[in-house]
């Protein structure tokens, strides 16, 4: 990679290669929530309180349901170890991500088509669409199964409906990102309380549950081993690190007083581990949740969302706690989770088109590009096989196994540009964050090439 940018001076905008950073990010919200000047810490936390909480979204996504409810329900309460390692490098990846975005007021689009070549730049734009596209096609197919279990929705009608989810962000980018925010942790709260209470009432056993977030020695066995490289394949998503290093500018404040720029660091890195632990809270849950109700059980019977749908309101599987109220406050999370997941991955789409190519379209044509874009697949994959949920839930892995041969690609790249002094000055990363940094990269890189060799076995 090249630095075509060495030369500028922290906290002032950058000149890529396509210009000035190619404007500011999501420049319609940049900038654009104000910052008291008060010093008290909770006033500062709340100040800053919100974008985290859009990020954690994409860790509680469809896309992990099935794999941390499977993993409760084959292996009970082993992989806990497996949730809290991913929770922590999430942590690690969103921090230097949201440190990104607010030093060089550039997010990692950006960054990455100004420190590198044009051939190198194009090559990580296709990549990263693709990524978008993945993630979001899971969103799509959550959000229309789970219409399809509250109202009985057709899933082609369902998927249809997902794209005037576009039409309602429009609404709220007017309004404000603070109502954005607002939205999305009430659609998380949902979520939360929703599995807190089926989780109270299916009783697991928090002993053995606490006591697993020591890592044992029977995760290294194969079947326990794919599992796990499942649940952090599916957690560590590539468009969260885009996300935050946008976001995260959306405060207001003196970029040019350096106690300014470290207080902005300081409260983001704060929301955002909170955040996450909440996202971490709900992964505890859903494995919990299958741990408890379907362990020793006929688990086969819950690789899909409309088996785990009626999994929850039978005797068999869920026991006495089984009943049809338990699934719809299923279906209820699972919907909650998808218009949140969607407005997130629209808000991702318009960082990626923006920072790598610098494409000035209307706001409202380039966020229904990047919906239809999306959609397009679900709806060919419905219409071929007759509307059925086992072929969106393939559709649906498919995804996640693109998204784990994506991630390297702009983990390496956030490592590099956050330890790199010419571009951070002071903000770089100190060596410990660095050394854990490039682990982190290279263990998920290597982890999510098994997931990959292990999708293409079962194809084979």
């Amino acid at each position: 990679m090249t630095d075509n940018v060495s030369t500028k001076q922290v906290g002032e905008p950058a000149k890529g290669l396509a210009g000035y950073a190619n404007g500011p990010s999501l420049e319609e919200i940049n900038g654009t929530v104000s910052i008291p000047k008060g010093k008290g810490f909770w006033r500062n936390l709340m100040a800053f309180s919100g974008p985290g909480a859009l990020v954690a979204v994409g860790y509680m996504d469809p896309g992990n349901w099935v794999t941390s409810i499977g993993g409760g329900a084959q292996y009970g309460y082993l992989l806990m170890s497996v949730i809290l390692i991913s929770s922590l490098i999430a942590m690690l990846l969103q921090y230097m991500a949201a440190k990104l975005g607010i030093v060089t007021q550039m997010d990692l689009a950006q960054a990455t088509r100004a420190h590198t070549t044009k051939r190198i730049g194009f090559v990580l734009w296709v990549m990263t669409e693709l990524a978008i596209m993945a993630t979001d096609i899971a969103e799509v197919i959550g959000g229309a199964i789970a219409l399809q279990l509250l109202f009985g929705i057709p899933l082609i009608i369902g998927v249809a409906l997902t794209v005037f989810d576009v039409l309602l962000l429009l609404l709220l980018t007017k309004l404000g990102f603070r109502k954005i925010e607002a939205i999305v942790i009430c659609l998380i709260t949902v979520i939360l309380v929703v599995f807190a209470y089926e989780v109270i009432i299916a009783q697991p056993n928090m002993g053995q549950a606490v006591a697993n977030f020591v890592p044992q020695p029977e995760i290294l066995r194969p079947g326990q081993l794919t599992m796990a490289l499942g649940i952090v394949g599916a957690t560590v998503m590539p468009h969260n690190l885009y996300l935050h290093s946008s976001i995260a500018q959306t405060r207001k404040f003196d970029r040019s007083d350096p106690a300014e720029l470290k207080r902005a660091v300081t409260y983001t890195t704060w929301d955002s581990n909170i955040q996450l632990i909440g996202a971490f809270v709900i992964n505890c849950l859903l494995l919990l949740l299958g741990a408890a109700l379907f362990f020793g059980k006929d688990v086969d019977q819950l690789g899909t969302f409309g088996n785990l749908y009626n999994a929850l309101q039978d005797h068999h599987l869920a026991g006495a706690v089984a009943s049809p109220f338990l699934s719809t406050l299923f279906a209820v999370a699972l919907l909650a989770s998808g218009q949140n997941s969607t407005i997130t991955g629209t808000l991702t789409g318009q960082v990626i088109m923006e920072g790598f190519i610098n494409l000035k379209i209307p706001m409202w044509v380039r966020r229904m590009v990047t919906r239809l874009l999306s959609v397009a697949p679900v709806i060919i994959c419905t219409i071929l096989y007759g509307g059925s949920e086992q072929a969106l839930d393939r559709l649906l892995v498919n995804s996640q196994v693109f998204l784990s041969i994506a991630l390297p690609f702009s983990m390496i790249p956030l490592t590099i540009f956050t330890s790199s002094k010419k571009i951070m000055g002071e903000y770089a990363n100190k060596t410990w964050v660095t050394v854990l940094a490039w682990v982190s990269s290279i263990v998920l890189t290597v982890l999510n090439c098994q997931i990959v060799w292990t999708s293409l076995t079962d194809l084979f």
